[in-house]
């Protein structure tokens, strides 16, 4: 509990002291609240100290670039990127001061997938300084998600790629069934537009066996006709055997049947 105490009562001292930096430099004093804000992790308060600072003085180096490291923490990678991008072409900084430039760039355009850019940022540092491992780490590192990355997008284009061939596939299939239809459409309203097939039509075949049947012979007697005339001279023909029999007092053999 004790300590506790101390710790707050040093933190309110900071506090005091930044305070009154900044009323008799205001832009150094700006500078130290936002290092302090930033230490705590209050990054959007450390945000706002460092923008009042280059208020005051705009070509201050070290708000700059703290306000583009806060920027980081809070997500704003546009707004960094575009501050650290500035401070890379100034050759008047120090070499550290170029690296460390350099290096959060780096990291700001990996944050917004910008492998490539990146990749020339981590390069820069390691060109300044061979030994530099964070920045072989995140040359490595960004290295495999830019692989990974285009490994994603072949196969999103290969899935695009298969689906719009899918799609032409069936609509190909859908004008082919479709032609087909129209095809048995126009062939069976021709066949019911032919008159050859309206004369063989079941109909038509019905109304012509009719008519066979009710055509005359070519003698002009129809088969009923002749049947009943064969029955009567038949029996014209037995009534003159039967008489023939009495006559003679026998019967007549092989008489013709019709």
């Amino acid at each position: 509990m004790i300590s506790r105490v101390r710790y707050i009562v040093i933190v309110l001292a900071l506090f005091v002291s930044a305070e009154s930096l900044a009323q008799k430099m205001p832009e150094r004093g700006w500078t130290r609240w936002g290092n302090i804000m930033h230490y705590f992790k209050s990054y959007p308060h450390s945000v706002a100290a460092y923008e009042k600072a280059l208020e005051q003085n705009p070509d201050l180096f070290e708000a700059q670039y703290n306000l583009a490291s806060a920027m980081i923490e809070t997500q704003r990678y546009d707004a960094a990127e575009k501050i650290l991008s500035a401070l890379a072409l100034d050759t008047l900084r120090t070499e550290k001061e170029r690296r460390d430039v350099l290096y959060n760039l780096g990291n700001a355009q990996f944050a917004q997938q910008k492998f490539d850019k990146a990749l020339e940022s981590y390069r820069n540092v390691m060109r300044m300084n061979p030994d530099d491992e964070d920045a072989k780490f995140n040359y490595a590192y960004t290295k495999l998600m830019q692989q990974q990355q285009q490994q994603q997008q072949d196969q999103n284009q290969e899935q695009n790629q298969e689906q719009h061939q899918n799609k032409d596939q069936n609509q190909n299939n859908q004008d082919q069934n479709k032609d087909q239809n129209q095809n048995n459409q126009d062939q069976n309203k021709e066949e019911k537009d032919n008159p050859q097939n309206k004369e063989n039509s079941p109909q038509n075949q019905d109304k012509q066996n009719q008519q066979q049947q009710n055509r005359p012979q070519q003698n002009g007697i129809s088969p009923e006709q002749q049947e009943a005339m064969l029955q009567a001279i038949q029996a014209e023909e037995d009534k003159t055997q039967d008489k023939l029999k009495e006559q003679a007092g026998g019967y007549i053999y092989n008489s013709k049947n019709w």
